[in-house]
């Protein structure tokens, strides 16, 4: 176990020295757990969270009937949405530890289809 936890924060260090948000293109930073997921978009000039979105932002999962991918498909079209809204059209993607695949990738295309730039 701790082998993983060391290559996670190796990962994790490595992804991290090379990004750099703005005002202007704020870094998302993923988390994401066994059961959930969530992104914020900070501004590290300012050292400010622009934006949060989890999946206890969503609501009631069962009423939108969303399953699987969907979800973290769901965050990144609204992170996405409330950054547009905000009149920023671009950010910086960062994935933290985790493999770019899966929920960190449908983040990702959620944000992209919502007309975020990354």
């Amino acid at each position: 176990m701790k082998i993983i936890q060391n290559k996670f924060l190796r990962r994790k260090k490595r992804v991290r020295s090379k990004i750099n948000g703005s005002a202007d293109r704020p870094r998302l930073s993923i988390f994401r757990s066994n059961k959930s997921v969530s992104v914020q978009a900070i501004d590290d000039v300012n050292g400010v969270t622009i934006l949060q979105v989890g999946q206890k932002d969503l609501g009631k999962i069962d009423s939108l009937g969303l399953t699987g991918l969907q979800i973290p498909r769901e965050i990144g079209k609204r992170v996405a949405e409330g950054l547009l809204s905000k009149k920023i059209k671009a950010a910086v993607f960062d994935k933290s530890g985790y493999k770019y695949h899966g929920k960190v990738k449908a983040v990702a295309e959620g944000a992209r289809k919502a007309g975020l730039i990354i």
